[in-house]
This record gives structure tokens, sequence and C-alpha cells, in this order.
């Protein structure tokens, strides 16, 4: 399993008090913690505002995977925004936590090693119009939106259909 973040604008009526702003990428707005299993779906989603660190992100994530996964889970790979905090708190869930270091040498984006299958993800996600910019006024709504669009991915990997492209529309 593979667990990362990413940073939304949120729209205008999105409430104050659910924002924030993440100081790494100057976004405000929201902040969406994926976990997803190697191939590329979601098992569990956290919405919190954007300036929360990612190891809180990664400690309700964690949580959330020893309960929908109970046992199921021994390791996860995640990036170097997440801490030693992460760490601790999956060995007291008993999951082996790893993080994946970048080879400093490397410039730009380079994709690592299965935690591609995370960015994916993001990026299928982003097709779905809903998801590019958080509109929802509370946070268990973004997060459940998020659901419903990996359940149209995971039906059209079913049926060989193809998402329908809204962008060049």
């Amino acid at each position: 399993m593979v667990l990362d973040t990413q940073s939304l604008h949120a729209a205008a009526g999105v409430p104050a008090e659910t924002t924030g702003r993440d100081a790494a990428k100057k976004v405000p707005g929201r902040k969406r913690g994926l976990a997803v299993n190697v191939l590329g779906l979601v098992i569990a989603v956290v919405v919190l505002a954007a300036s929360v660190h990612d190891n809180s992100f990664g400690t309700a994530l964690l949580d959330k995977v020893a309960v929908s996964a109970a046992g199921t889970v021994t390791k996860v790979l995640v990036d170097q925004g997440f801490k030693k905090t992460v760490a601790d708190h999956g060995e007291r869930l008993g999951i082996e936590v790893e993080i994946v270091e970048r080879n400093p040498a490397d410039a730009g984006f380079v994709p690592q090693p299965i935690r591609w299958r995370v960015e994916q993800t993001n990026g299928i996600l982003m097709l779905h119009r809903r998801l590019v910019c958080d509109y929802e006024h509370r946070p268990a709504s973004a997060e459940s939106r998020v659901y419903w669009a990996i359940s149209d991915v995971m039906a059209r990997r079913l049926t060989g259909g193809a998402t329908p492209a809204w962008r060049g529309a």
C-alpha cells in the first residue's frame, strides 16, 4: 500500500474553518490524503485543511487502513513528507512504514518504484471534474466524492470502457 497527499484549491463557498494554506505548495484550500493499494485502487481517504502536516494525514490514514483492511496490510510506502511519527504509529498498529527516499541527483519529477501508483491514482481522479477543485462544504462529502470516482474507475476497468474526457468537450 502507498500513502500520499495532494493539495487542492477550495471553491468560494467552502467554509473557511475547514480550509487552510499549504505553506510548501502555496495552495489555499484543503489537502486530500490517499491510501492506495498496488493496483492503484483507493483503500482510504482523509480530507483536512491544507495547513495540516502530512504526519496528521499519515496517522489518520493508517487508522482507517487498520480498521478497513484489518490484518491484510503489512507494509506501507510513503514519501519523505511523512516523518518518523507516522512510522512509529504504524508500528503500534502492526504495519511497517517505509519512507522511500528520493535520489538527490534526480531533477524534476522522477517516479519511484511502486510509489508511482498513488501519483497515477491522483491523476486519474483529476479526470473527474468534481475532484479538480474542492467544492464540498464538509470534508466527509469530499471524501465520499473520491470513493464515488474510484468506483467509476473500477467499473470502467471491469467493462473495458474508456472514461469520457470532459476537458475536450
